[in-house]
């Protein structure tokens, strides 16, 4: 399951902050990595918990002292990593969420996405009808919408 986050990735920080020079390429990353990262391990693991996205988000701020430019880009990361936990619903699993504070071990913790089943399925197609939308309203159908996208991850400014 990733179209779900990249959906409600894209839409959320677009909704809340409205910024078209957002680079949602990054974010899509973001939104995706706990996952990705975790599906190795078996189950929810460290990027299913609130540490690892403060501690991106740390490593990013300090990393990128004085290079404004470089660190408003990189931000999306723990941005998306951020709102994965919360679209995934990674909070009603205290453990693995607040590890290393509520747990030291992960045994038996399954991905969320996996642990739904066919509401999983669901949230996809939602995700898809986000996905339609951003490009409708982003007019992508445009090849020079989708390059400058593509490019630099930012949205056009001419719509």
């Amino acid at each position: 399951m990733l179209i779900w986050f990249v959906g409600t990735a894209w839409v959320a920080v677009w909704a809340v902050l409205g910024d078209r020079t957002f680079d949602y390429r990054l974010l899509a990353l973001g939104a995706v990595m706990p996952d990705l990262a975790d599906v190795w391990f078996g189950g929810a693991r460290v990027m299913h918990s609130i540490t690892a996205s403060i501690g991106l988000l740390v490593v990013i701020m300090l990393a990128t002292i004085g290079r404004r430019p470089i660190r408003r880009r990189l931000l999306a990361i723990p941005f998306g990593t951020f709102l994965h936990l919360v679209f995934d619903g990674a909070f009603n699993n205290t453990k693995v969420f607040w590890w290393p504070v509520a747990s030291r071990h992960f045994t038996g913790s399954r991905l969320p996405s996996v642990q739904r089943g066919w509401i999983s399925a669901a949230m996809e197609l939602v995700g898809v009808a986000l996905l339609a939308w951003w490009w409708k309203r982003f007019e992508f159908s445009r090849p020079s919408h989708r390059t400058e996208f593509l490019r630099t991850g930012h949205l056009p400014t001419d719509v």
